[in-house]
Parts: C-alpha cells; sequence; structure tokens
C-alpha cells in the first residue's frame, strides 16, 4: 500500500479512514487524490479477476512511463508466480521502446521487470 501524505498515511499501512470489510469511512468527503486513483485492475477490462488486488496482493498503477506494482509484504512471492509475472513481462516489453519500464516494490526490494 503507498504512502498518501494528504492523508498521514506511511506505506505498508492501512489508511486511518479504512473500515475492515466495509471500505473508505470518509468515502463521500474523500480527498481529491484518493477521488482521482483508479488502479490498473479497474482500468484495463483486459485484466481477468484474477488480478482484483483482494486476489492478487497487488496494486497496479501507471505513472508516466512507469508501470508500478506494490506488492503485499505478507505475500513475498506471488507477484512471481503465474498469471501474473507472464503479464509484467509483457508489460515490460511492451513499454520498453518508448522508454517505459516495469518496477516493483516489496517491502524494501525493489525490482525492474
Amino acid at each position: 500500500m503507498p504512502d498518501i501524505d494528504d492523508l498521514d498515511k506511511p506505506a505498508d499501512q492501512w489508511c486511518r479512514h479504512c473500515i475492515a470489510g466495509r471500505g473508505c469511512s470518509i468515502y463521500v468527503d474523500r480527498p481529491k487524490l484518493c477521488r482521482d486513483f483508479l488502479c490498473h485492475w479497474m482500468l484495463d477490462n483486459g485484466l481477468g479477476d484474477e488480478w482484483d488486488p483482494l486476489k492478487s496482493h497487488m496494486m497496479v498503477y501507471g505513472q508516466g512511463q512507469q508501470i508500478t506494482i506494490l506488492a503485499d509484504p505478507d505475500r513475498p512471492d506471488l507477484w512471481r508466480r503465474e498469471p501474473y509475472m507472464s503479464q509484467l513481462k509483457n508489460w515490460a516489453a511492451s513499454t520498453a521502446p518508448t522508454g517505459g519500464y516495469v518496477i516493483v516494490f516489496w517491502r524494501d526490494e525493489v525490482v525492474k521487470i
């Protein structure tokens, strides 16, 4: 999970406004940053249910030329398994010609695909 300065939320911690099993307690009044954010799974209709962050234990999003994967710190190897690794490699290959890349953050580890 990313750090969110606007909410004083450190990385790898739940937002203080998140209620387990229910969602955001300030959803109606959430900050613009939260309103504008859509993970790749929400934007790409070609991604199957296995990419749902609740199943994949990853958050995938674009940042300019970079595709960023934030992997669940409690699931160290899940992102390296199929069907995920093949898709990560495909994204890396398709973005490389224009200077793009795929990067995975897991705990203190950073891996460029």
